[in-house]
């Protein structure tokens, strides 16, 4: 099976774990320490979040700044319409901020949001007919 590791620079190691602790993810510890977590989002995915001094390592270069300039869209799937709105909604109570308006574009409908960070997220339900 093929996995996917996003990795993402933070600010600050620990308000990051409690945003993605609120809207409902766990953390592979094994894999974390105070510089970085190891989200689990699958079986198959996982986002390695790190405080910016240790992204550093493993960039050439400088860390772009996520409220600068749009980095990556990181998008997951959602069963239903529903569970894109209660994610949205999570997020924002968290802290997130609005980026951009919910999107109907035929059979799909979804969200997005800033992180804590900067990063942008966004939720979409395909619907299949």
């Amino acid at each position: 099976m093929r996995m996917i590791f996003v990795n993402l620079p933070v600010k600050d190691m620990a308000s990051t774990r409690r945003f993605f602790s609120a809207l409902g993810f766990t953390f592979n510890e094994q894999f974390s320490d105070e510089q970085a977590a190891c989200m689990v989002v699958s079986d198959a995915i996982f986002v390695m979040l790190m405080v910016e001094a240790r992204f550093q390592d493993f960039v050439n270069g400088k860390v772009g700044d996520p409220e600068k300039d749009t980095q990556v869209l990181t998008c997951l799937s959602a069963e239903s319409r529903a569970e894109v709105d209660a994610f949205k909604a999570k997020a924002l109570a968290a802290g997130a901020r609005e980026w951009k308006p919910n999107i109907e574009f035929g059979p799909m409908y979804g969200c997005s949001f800033q992180d804590i960070n900067g990063h942008v997220w966004e939720m979409m339900h395909m619907a299949q007919e």
